[in-house]
């Protein structure tokens, strides 16, 4: 017979009860003594923990944690007033979750059983440790921060201050070689009056009266003792009776400074720069959020920008992209002169290493692309003509449509 189910009780009925007196007292020690294993082993059999949670033994630790949230979410205590029987249910599948969430507790039990985790009887191998993370299972679907007594911490009225956004618009210059610029920022700064607190000169914040300091009050619930914030002081243990005059009790003042703020050379359109503890002041003495700087650049008259290299088209006449030429090209740095080959095709790109943007926060420059185009003219003089029209015969060109290369056509096999 499975220990599992009701152990049968002697029964003292029928021809046994009417010979008891005649038993041996040996037989009759043997009926009492089977009579009270059998009521200690049915008070203190326990199920199976895999089979309490509805899980396999090879279940792994997410779906065991699974397994009991929806299962503690149908039994908890608050969603089962008065049902004595939903009580010993989540009472049950907690044990459970106690035991096989623990890895070492999981292994004694797979290997000894109940016993290897404590026995029968009182739940010995429950661990209220197992819960230190119990907010992660539940969350604030309850709105209680604590159970089984294990007791919380109180909450700082303290708060941190929220970071600020200021828009700042750059030349291109301004962009590529850095410079200081002074941004006048709104923000709250802590009272000098009451230094943060909230509480007028020469007072202080008084205990909370409601949770006698604690931060929390507490509620028994059955088998639960469960703290919650305090409703008077939001978890601070104090509150304050007589508020500074100047701040009226915010613990901060709206103000308007001027922040320096120092751009680096090499950043880009959409750039934030983070200014740490220049954003509001914390309430209550917190700490200050950050201030951030978000860049705008205005676009070049001629130069165009992409990453660390900039881009820009030169005009060239037809002579000289024909017998090559040097001409002067602007940088962001003055001029630089550039030798154009004989022969040089309209559209042609060249190099000039090290005259782009510089890398923000690091060494070296980008390059300048300079793309050359021949400029037809719209107007020509008699002269102009002439010359012209006695090249075109000295260089007659066939108006027909040219053999595609290899490399066009590759390319357009990705388009």
């Amino acid at each position: 017979m499975a220990l599992g189910g009701t152990f049968p009780r002697v029964q003292r009925t029928g021809v046994c009860q009417q010979s008891e007196t005649g038993l041996a007292p040996s037989l009759r020690k043997l009926i009492a003594t089977t009579n009270e294993w059998g009521e200690f082993l049915a008070a203190n059999t326990k199920r199976d923990f895999y089979e309490v949670l509805g899980v396999t033994r090879a279940a792994t630790e997410v779906e065991i944690k699974s397994a009991y949230r929806k299962l503690a979410m149908t039994y908890h205590p608050d969603r089962n007033p008065n049902n004595p029987e939903a009580e010993d249910k989540f009472k049950e599948i907690t044990e459970a979750y106690a035991i096989l969430a623990d890895g070492e507790k999981r292994s004694l039990y797979d290997r000894f059983g109940h016993a290897g985790v404590g026995g029968g009887g009182a739940p010995t191998g429950f661990d209220p440790a197992i819960f230190q993370d119990f907010g992660d299972i539940f969350g604030d679907i309850f709105g209680f921060g604590d159970v089984f007594g294990q007791g919380g911490r109180r909450r700082s009225r303290a708060q941190r201050g929220a970071d600020l956004r200021e828009d700042l618009h750059l030349e291109f210059e301004e962009a590529v070689f850095g410079t200081d610029k002074q941004v006048n920022v709104r923000r709250h700064e802590t009272c000098d009056a009451c230094r943060g607190n909230g509480a007028a000169p020469g007072k202080a914040p008084v205990s909370c009266r409601s949770c006698n300091g604690r931060g929390q009050v507490r509620y028994q619930q059955g088998f639960f003792s469960i703290a919650r914030t305090c409703p008077t002081c939001q978890g601070a243990g104090s509150v304050v009776t007589d508020p500074c005059p100047k701040c009226k009790g915010e613990g901060r003042l709206l103000r308007e400074r001027v922040v320096e703020a120092q751009v680096p050379a090499g950043v880009e359109d959409g750039t934030r720069i983070r200014f740490t503890g220049l954003g509001e002041a914390g309430a209550f003495g917190g700490p200050a959020g950050d201030l951030y700087i978000v860049l705008h650049v205005k676009e070049h008259a001629f130069f165009e920008r992409e990453g660390n290299d900039l881009h820009c088209v030169v005009p060239i006449s037809f002579p000289q992209a024909a017998m090559g030429t040097e001409i002067m090209v602007p940088t962001l740095e003055g001029e630089h002169k550039l030798k154009i080959p004989e022969g040089t095709q309209s559209g042609t790109p060249f190099r000039v290493r090290n005259k782009g943007v510089p890398v923000l926060n690091g060494h070296g420059k980008g390059d300048l692309f300079v793309e050359v185009r021949i400029q037809t003219p719209g107007k020509l003089s008699k002269r102009q003509r002439e010359l012209l029209a006695e090249l075109g015969e000295l260089s007659p060109v066939e108006n027909k449509p040219q053999r595609r290369s290899l490399l066009g056509r590759v390319k357009d096999m990705f388009v």
